[in-house]
Protein backbone atom coordinates (compact mmCIF):
# COMPACT_ATOMS: atom_id res chain seq x y z
CA UNK A 1 0.00 0.00 0.00
CA UNK A 2 2.74 2.50 0.90
CA UNK A 3 4.59 1.66 -2.34
CA UNK A 4 1.43 2.49 -4.32
CA UNK A 5 1.00 5.70 -2.36
CA UNK A 6 4.61 6.67 -3.05
CA UNK A 7 4.11 5.99 -6.76
CA UNK A 8 0.94 8.12 -6.78
CA UNK A 9 2.76 10.89 -4.92
CA UNK A 10 5.59 10.76 -7.46
CA UNK A 11 3.10 11.01 -10.34
CA UNK A 12 1.31 13.88 -8.63
CA UNK A 13 4.61 15.70 -8.05
CA UNK A 14 5.51 15.20 -11.70
CA UNK A 15 2.14 16.63 -12.81
CA UNK A 16 2.60 19.64 -10.53
CA UNK A 17 6.08 20.25 -11.94
CA UNK A 18 4.72 20.02 -15.51
CA UNK A 19 2.03 22.59 -14.70
CA UNK A 20 4.63 24.85 -13.08
CA UNK A 21 7.00 24.53 -16.05
CA UNK A 22 4.21 25.32 -18.49
CA UNK A 23 3.19 28.37 -16.45
CA UNK A 24 6.79 29.63 -16.46
CA UNK A 25 7.06 29.06 -20.24
CA UNK A 26 3.83 30.99 -20.85
CA UNK A 27 5.01 33.86 -18.63
CA UNK A 28 8.35 33.99 -20.45
CA UNK A 29 6.50 34.29 -23.77
CA UNK A 30 4.24 36.95 -22.28
CA UNK A 31 7.26 38.98 -21.09
CA UNK A 32 8.94 38.75 -24.50
CA UNK A 33 5.77 39.72 -26.37
CA UNK A 34 5.22 42.63 -23.99
CA UNK A 35 8.71 44.02 -24.58
CA UNK A 36 8.32 43.56 -28.34
CA UNK A 37 5.03 45.50 -28.19
CA UNK A 38 7.00 48.35 -26.62
CA UNK A 39 9.54 48.28 -29.47
CA UNK A 40 12.16 46.47 -27.40
CA UNK A 41 13.46 43.28 -29.00
CA UNK A 42 14.46 40.68 -26.39
CA UNK A 43 17.68 38.77 -27.00
CA UNK A 44 18.26 36.59 -23.94
CA UNK A 45 17.16 35.95 -20.38
CA UNK A 46 19.40 35.93 -17.32
CA UNK A 47 17.86 32.84 -15.75
CA UNK A 48 20.01 32.97 -12.61
CA UNK A 49 18.63 36.42 -11.74
CA UNK A 50 14.99 35.78 -12.71
CA UNK A 51 12.44 34.52 -10.17
CA UNK A 52 9.05 32.81 -10.35
CA UNK A 53 6.35 32.60 -7.73
CA UNK A 54 3.88 30.33 -9.49
CA UNK A 55 1.03 31.22 -10.14
CA UNK A 56 1.35 34.79 -8.91
CA UNK A 57 4.19 36.40 -10.80
CA UNK A 58 7.41 35.93 -12.69
CA UNK A 59 10.14 38.55 -12.70
CA UNK A 60 12.54 38.30 -15.60
CA UNK A 61 15.90 39.89 -16.19
CA UNK A 62 15.96 40.24 -19.97
CA UNK A 63 18.74 41.44 -22.24
CA UNK A 64 17.54 43.27 -25.34
CA UNK A 65 19.08 43.63 -28.76
CA UNK A 66 19.61 47.34 -28.03
CA UNK A 67 22.22 46.19 -25.45
CA UNK A 68 19.99 47.31 -22.57
CA UNK A 69 18.79 45.04 -19.77
CA UNK A 70 15.31 45.21 -18.28
CA UNK A 71 13.29 43.81 -15.42
CA UNK A 72 9.92 42.53 -16.70
CA UNK A 73 7.13 41.40 -14.40
CA UNK A 74 4.10 39.37 -15.48
CA UNK A 75 1.64 36.84 -14.13
CA UNK A 76 -1.58 37.48 -12.23
CA UNK A 77 -0.94 41.20 -12.42
CA UNK A 78 -0.29 43.85 -15.05
CA UNK A 79 2.76 43.17 -17.22
CA UNK A 80 5.33 45.93 -16.86
CA UNK A 81 9.02 46.66 -17.33
CA UNK A 82 11.76 48.92 -16.05
CA UNK A 83 15.44 49.49 -16.68
CA UNK A 84 17.87 47.23 -14.88
CA UNK A 85 19.30 50.28 -13.11
CA UNK A 86 16.05 50.60 -11.12
CA UNK A 87 16.85 47.53 -8.99
CA UNK A 88 19.92 45.50 -8.06
CA UNK A 89 18.10 42.15 -7.99
CA UNK A 90 14.70 40.52 -8.52
CA UNK A 91 13.57 41.22 -4.97
CA UNK A 92 14.35 44.92 -5.26
CA UNK A 93 12.64 44.96 -8.67
CA UNK A 94 9.47 43.62 -7.04
CA UNK A 95 9.61 46.48 -4.55
CA UNK A 96 10.26 49.00 -7.32
CA UNK A 97 7.28 47.75 -9.35
CA UNK A 98 5.13 47.95 -6.23
CA UNK A 99 6.11 51.55 -5.56
CA UNK A 100 5.76 52.54 -9.23
CA UNK A 101 2.27 51.07 -9.39
CA UNK A 102 1.21 52.95 -6.27
CA UNK A 103 2.44 56.16 -7.90
CA UNK A 104 0.70 55.37 -11.19
CA UNK A 105 -2.56 54.66 -9.36
CA UNK A 106 -2.28 57.97 -7.51
CA UNK A 107 -1.63 59.80 -10.79
CA UNK A 108 -4.77 58.24 -12.27
CA UNK A 109 -6.79 59.26 -9.22
CA UNK A 110 -5.30 62.78 -9.17
CA UNK A 111 -6.08 63.30 -12.86
CA UNK A 112 -9.76 62.90 -12.09
CA UNK A 113 -11.34 59.55 -12.67
CA UNK A 114 -14.26 60.01 -15.02
CA UNK A 115 -14.90 56.43 -16.07
CA UNK A 116 -15.16 52.99 -14.49
CA UNK A 117 -12.26 51.54 -16.52
CA UNK A 118 -9.77 54.03 -15.06
CA UNK A 119 -11.14 53.47 -11.56
CA UNK A 120 -10.89 49.68 -11.96
CA UNK A 121 -7.32 49.96 -13.27
CA UNK A 122 -6.27 52.24 -10.41
CA UNK A 123 -7.84 49.80 -7.93
CA UNK A 124 -6.05 46.87 -9.59
CA UNK A 125 -2.70 48.67 -9.44
CA UNK A 126 -3.17 49.43 -5.74
CA UNK A 127 -4.16 45.85 -4.89
CA UNK A 128 -1.32 44.29 -6.87
CA UNK A 129 1.16 46.85 -5.51
CA UNK A 130 0.23 45.94 -1.95
CA UNK A 131 0.45 42.23 -2.74
CA UNK A 132 3.86 42.67 -4.35
CA UNK A 133 5.14 44.64 -1.38
CA UNK A 134 4.01 41.91 0.99
CA UNK A 135 5.92 39.40 -1.11
CA UNK A 136 8.97 41.68 -1.14
CA UNK A 137 8.88 41.83 2.67
CA UNK A 138 8.55 38.05 3.07
CA UNK A 139 12.18 36.97 3.52
CA UNK A 140 11.22 33.29 3.19
CA UNK A 141 10.46 33.90 -0.50
CA UNK A 142 13.95 35.31 -1.07
CA UNK A 143 16.41 32.93 0.59
CA UNK A 144 19.26 33.98 -1.67
CA UNK A 145 18.99 37.74 -1.00
CA UNK A 146 19.04 37.91 2.79
CA UNK A 147 16.56 39.58 5.10
CA UNK A 148 14.73 42.81 4.30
Amino acid sequence: MSEQLTQEQAQQAQQIEQIRSEWIRVQFQKANEYLASKGILPESVVVADSRYLTPFFAIWKLNAKDKQTYWVICGDLPTDHMALSAAKDAREAVRAFSLNWQLKAQQIIDSGINDKTKQDFADLLVKRAHGLYEMFENAALWPDTGAA
